[in-house]
């Protein structure tokens, strides 16, 4: 359970310094005032907060059952309520700004600005290189560079595992977000575009995902990972964990497959009941794309077909380089 005063600590966050960071960067006047937009994403960033701890403690094994499964439904539900309270939104007034900064850009740049100084992350789009990962000498490491540390075609010219990891993050948030509400067609459209841009952005070219896709990002993990088993010079370790690491890496590609048919349906959709059936479904599955499942039942998600996802495909990595 999330520390009410962890939430509360999120939604009284001061935002004035992010407020006049965005004032250049929004060119037109916005129906929703700077301080509207700030309200909202402060109370955001707790929803967030609520669901991640939610989403994890639905994932473990002991909580599978339908009851266990509910009553954290239920408790997730009631934190949302509370946030709003204590942020002075109601239900439809956060559904309405909700709506309005996903279709507008102005009214995005300010919110992504606020959302990065309450919470430390990079605006949507942008990447922080991070620390380099000592690698093996030779062909193979060059290979498990391009997915560690660098690969000149992704953006900020990050690894390849750090740019699927956040695509992942960007398709994971936005399936919850269309799930929201189950009755506005229009906003579960709008999030399935978002997903379909985060998984492939030659599909939806324009979304809040980095651009690259986390489809292209994941295959090309495993082709790596499958290069450097096959260098010269590749040591047992390597050979071993590249298949772990390259089965992981193509379970979650063929996730963002199905991931993607079922955003487009969305977007096929003409009723709120048949888009809200398919979107439930979507944000179950976008899950795994990080998590993996639990495909045969044994309380547990490895890195074999079906199961693993991008958060096996990072273990089995370090494995390898430890």
């Amino acid at each position: 359970m999330i520390a009410r005063a962890v939430l509360l600590t999120l939604i009284g966050g001061t935002v004035a310094a992010a407020q006049q960071q965005a004032s250049t960067a929004t060119s037109t006047s916005v129906p929703l005032a700077r301080d509207e937009i700030a309200q909202l994403a402060r109370v955001q960033v707790a929803i967030t907060v609520a669901h991640d701890s939610i989403n994890a403690r639905l994932a473990r094994s002991g909580n599978k059952t339908a009851k266990a499964q509910t009553q954290l439904q239920d408790t997730l539900r009631a934190q949302i309520a509370e946030i709003l309270h204590h942020g002075g939104l109601t239900d439809a007034e956060y559904r309405k700004r909700t709506y309005f900064v996903s279709t507008d850009t102005a009214a995005r740049r300010l919110f992504d600005s606020v959302v990065v100084a309450l919470t430390g992350a990079p605006l949507p789009g942008q990447l922080v290189r991070g620390p380099q990962v000592p690698v093996p000498a030779g062909p193979a490491g060059m290979h498990i560079g391009h997915i560690v540390n660098e690969f000149r075609d992704t953006p900020n010219s990050q690894g390849l595992l750090t740019t699927a990891m956040a695509e992942a993050r960007v398709a994971v948030q936005h399936a919850a977000l269309a799930a929201r509400q189950p009755t506005n067609l229009d906003y579960m459209k709008t999030h399935a575009g978002h997903v379909i841009h985060a998984l492939d952005p030659t599909v939806v070219t324009a979304g809040p995902g980095l651009g690259y896709g986390l489809k292209k990002a994941a295959t090309l993990v495993a082709t790596h990972i499958e290069l450097a088993a096959m260098s010269e010079g590749a040591s047992p370790s390597v050979s071993t964990h590249s298949k772990h690491i390259a089965v992981a890496a193509r379970n979650t590609a063929l996730r963002a497959d199905q991931l993607l048919a079922l955003a487009q349906k969305v977007q096929a959709s003409t009723s709120a009941a048949e888009a809200a059936a398919l979107v439930s479904q979507m944000a179950s599955l976008a899950d795994q794309l990080i998590a993996g499942a639990d495909a045969n039942g044994d309380g547990r998600v490895t890195w074999e077909q079906g199961e693993g996802g991008l958060q096996q495909v990072d273990e089995h990595i370090k494995l390898m380089l430890r």
